[in-house]
Formats: structure tokens, C-alpha cells, sequence
């Protein structure tokens, strides 16, 4: 059940990106404190959101430089 629950708090944050890009850099910060979340109950993460999680972390690095 909670791996549902991740699914559907995850998928609130895109929409939440979507309607509102002013406030990207927050909704990645929740993505990231969710795959954090599921990292610390040792559930399983989808290769796809894995893959977004260092794709905006490499974007992260670049602005930062």
C-alpha cells in the first residue's frame, strides 16, 4: 500500500509542475524528499523517476557553475 501511496503523492507533484512551472525548483525538492522517503522504507524505485532524479540533479549541478 504504500508504494500506492508514493505513486500518487509523485504523480500529484508533476501535475503540480505542470500548472504551476513558478514554482519547479520546490516540486523537484518534494520529488526528491519522496524518492528519499521510498529509499528509507526500501520499497522499489521506477528506473524512470530514478533517471529524472539525476537528470535534475546534473541540472543542478550546471546552474550552480
Amino acid at each position: 500500500m504504500a508504494l500506492e501511496s508514493f505513486k500518487a503523492q509523485i504523480s500529484l507533484l508533476f501535475e503540480e509542475m505542470v500548472n504551476q512551472p513558478k514554482d519547479e525548483h520546490e516540486v523537484q525538492e518534494q520529488l526528491r524528499e519522496k524518492l528519499r522517503e521510498m529509499r528509507a522504507m526500501g520499497l522499489p524505485l521506477p528506473a524512470d523517476l530514478v533517471a529524472l532524479e539525476k537528470q535534475l540533479d546534473d541540472d543542478l549541478d550546471v546552474e550552480e557553475s
